[in-house]
């Protein structure tokens, strides 16, 4: 095994780790919310708290299938976990209900937790190929479209929190050193 992927995978599984605890407390700032302010249109790039949120796991799952596709088997990425509907792009909103979303949301997170947990090293050394989202024919190394996977929801969840503090409200204490 190399060690730098072997390094790389245990990040991975700390970012999946992280994740997972950041969402729960993300979700559970914004219940706070009555879903009239969740959905309210605030200016930000998905408009709402649950535009946003819905952006992160609609993304999550398109890179999930990506992952998915690369010629290594993974049973936990497969089934209904990474369903998406017919058509969906960046602002589809893929749950209207908050409870569907937040559990949409919880699974998804413990499901990467499963994926990264089994996951070989080597796959990061992978060369990655798949279609962006316009169609682009697209071929890097694994570990950083896996690096993307994690960073996407980090900016976004960035973006969130900000939305919530302008509400009056604090997600606390989220970096990333604090689960550490």
């Amino acid at each position: 095994m190399d060690n730098s992927a072997d390094t790389l995978l245990a990040n991975y599984r700390f970012l999946a780790r992280y994740n997972c605890w950041f969402n729960d407390r993300l979700y559970d700032a914004c219940g706070q919310l009555s879903d009239g302010e969740r959905r309210r249109d605030r200016g930000a790039f998905f408009r709402s708290i649950h535009g946003s949120l819905n952006h992160i796991l609609w993304a999550d799952r398109l890179w999930l299938k990506r992952f998915a596709s690369q010629g290594m088997e993974f049973p936990v990425l497969a089934g209904e976990l990474l369903q998406l509907p017919d058509g969906a792009v960046h602002e589809t909103v893929i749950h209207e209900d908050w409870v569907q979303l937040r559990a949409a949301r919880t699974g998804l997170d413990l499901a990467v937790q499963e994926w990264v947990g089994e996951m070989p090293s080597e796959f990061l050394l992978r060369t990655m190929r798949y279609s962006n989202t316009k169609g682009v024919q697209r071929e890097h190394p694994a570990w950083q479209a896996m690096t993307h996977f994690f960073n996407h929801q980090t900016h976004h969840r960035g973006q969130v929190t900000t939305l919530l503090s302008q509400s009056g409200i604090d997600v606390g204490v989220t970096d990333i050193i604090a689960l550490a």
